[in-house]
């Protein structure tokens, strides 16, 4: 994404005192140095006071969620009515107050902005910044599926676990909610959408961008092949880019306030469980910028886990961007189909924490997704995506898998899952261009939880089929099936026309039709079918008649 407010710093002397220089951040001292006097400026102040979230320590994510949220509300509700007045006393505009960090985005005009800076209760001035949406570039397409089966995905599905009951969350150019894979998978309702730059109160895209994200997160297979990793999760969405494909950081700091609570009440629980970000400062490259890291870091303390794209500035080293090097988000890099490092993914060390960049790598490159469904006219509302901004999305997806499994996990959990799971590949160990390797949630999950195969065999003369409950097993022919450890099967024994179930063996014993294996171990049943030789005794029939 561009700054597009980036200029000469060379300016700063002309209109700003030094003595404002720790509180006044370089984009915006170059913006002052070209403005009038009377000309207005929008920035972000954050104040000294911030909430400490290190004391909220709770494993029960719902109880510490609202703690947070109250917290945070309560800090800025007691510290902001001062600078609040200041403002409106310098006739100050568009005056918006956040909790999720204690500060505000305010337009007035440049000549006050150094009294706003000296102002004893404030830590820090920016200018509000614009960031845009890079241009689709063509691609080459891939084959349909490819990129779940590189994650096993659907060994998760076959173990009933599809996201089912979690939900997940975008900030991106919005959603098309006319998109069969997609919009009967949203949450529904005022506390599912949100869009800061109030253009359209109901999902929306008019870029596609948003779409083809959320096509990978949670989409189905109404198109005849399944795009999406978690396609039994619902979805909400912050449309932080308008339809021009611009975003200010006041309607991204917003947009995460609202992901903490949608409703706006603190007493209900409806804030997402992992929330995907495919978008970065990209025209920063190497560069630590904090101006999201509250932000996130107040998500994650209430056990919403924050998955960012790396980048598309690779084949450098340290071309990682902020927000994707916080240490508190999760970034995922980009790999083709033959498990070879994107040459565009952005790699690391991290310019913030010096750490491992980035944590993972998953499929980005030749991805069928989601497009625009033009109002719900265009026959074939898919394309094919490249970039870390549709890598990312598997990993969200991936945590709505493994959260559908075990609710309990929280973040930190997630993370270390993935890590370890990961397919190491390129450098030994975890290495600045792979980190820890290629996504694999099958193995995350198998970390989780022992889980052992049920083979069914069919034999005799006869034939048949066999089914389970859960589904998973169809044997028409020998099939194994992989369950979670106490998992309770029952098997269906139908013969085919002409055939008789004679009986199964191994760990299922009797004649009936059905039967129940406890898969605790490796377990191995046998079906049996036969089918009566009519023409054996045809003859002997026909010589009794004469």
């Amino acid at each position: 994404m561009e700054r597009s407010w980036i200029l000469g710093v060379g300016l700063v002397v002309i209109a700003v005192s030094t003595s404002h220089a720790g509180t006044l951040h370089p984009d915006l001292l170059s913006r002052l140095g070209s403005l009038k006097p009377s000309e207005e400026i929008s920035v972000i102040v954050t104040l000294i006071d911030q909430q400490d979230l290190q004391q909220f320590t709770g494993r029960d994510k719902k109880l510490r969620r609202l703690e947070i949220t109250k917290a945070l509300r309560d800090k800025a509700e007691k510290t902001q009515k001062p600078l609040r007045e200041f403002l409106l006393n310098k006739n100050a505009r568009k005056i918006i107050p956040f909790w999720i960090f204690n500060g505000m985005a305010v337009t007035l005009r440049g000549d006050q902005v150094t009294d706003l800076a000296a102002r004893p209760e404030v830590s820090s001035v920016r200018l509000d910044g614009i960031l845009s949406l890079p241009q689709p570039s063509p691609v080459v397409a891939g084959e349909p599926e490819w990129n779940l089966n590189a994650i096993n995905a659907p060994a998760l599905w076959e173990l009933g676990f599809t996201g089912a009951g979690v939900i997940v969350a975008s900030m991106d150019s919005g959603v098309d909610y006319l998109h069969p894979d997609i919009g009967p998978r949203w949450r529904g309702g005022t506390n599912s959408w949100f869009d800061p730059n109030n253009e359209h109160a109901a999902p929306y895209d008019s870029n596609g961008h948003g779409t083809g994200v959320m096509g990978i997160m949670v989409g189905g297979d109404a198109g005849g092949s399944a795009i999406g990793v978690a396609p039994g999760a619902r979805w909400i969405a912050v449309k932080i880019f308008n339809d021009a494909g611009s975003a200010t950081d006041s309607n991204i700091h917003a947009g995460y306030q609202w992901l903490l609570d949608p409703d706006g009440d603190v007493e209900t629980d409806d804030a997402p469980e992992v929330v995907n970000n495919s978008w970065g400062f990209k025209d920063n490259p190497g560069e630590c910028l904090p101006e999201f890291q509250a932000d996130i870091q107040a998500l994650k303390a209430a056990g919403i886990a924050v998955v960012f794209s790396a980048g598309n500035g690779g084949p450098n080293d340290s071309t990682n961007i902020s927000p994707a090097n916080y240490p508190e988000s999760f970034a995922v890099g980009a790999v083709d189909q033959n498990q070879t490092l994107s040459s565009f993914s952005a790699r690391g060390p991290s310019v913030c924490d010096e750490g491992i960049f980035p944590e993972i790598v998953a499929p980005g490159d030749a991805i069928r997704t989601a497009d625009l469904t033009l109002n719900g006219i265009s026959p074939e509302p898919f394309a094919t995506a490249f970039g870390t901004s549709f890598a990312a999305p598997h990993v969200t997806g991936a945590m709505a898998l493994l959260l559908s499994a075990n609710p309990e996990l929280t973040v930190d959990e997630l993370e270390v899952l993935l890590k370890e799971s990961a397919v190491d590949l390129g450098d030994s160990g975890p290495d600045n261009a792979y980190g820890f390797g290629q996504l694999d949630v099958a193995a995350a999950a198998k970390s989780m939880f022992d889980i052992y195969p049920l083979t069914v065999t069919i034999t005799g003369r006869g034939r048949g089929s066999v089914t389970s409950d859960p589904p998973g097993i169809t044997c028409p022919a020998d099939c194994t099936k992989e369950s979670i450890a106490g998992t309770l099967v029952t098997l269906t024994a139908v013969p085919a026309a002409n055939s008789t179930f004679t009986g199964w063996s191994g760990d299922c014993g009797g004649q009936e039709a059905t039967c129940q294996v406890s898969v605790d171990q490796v377990k191995n049943v046998t079906a049996g079918f036969y089918s009566f030789p009519w023409n054996i005794f045809l003859p002997a029939l026909i010589r009794q008649n004469r």
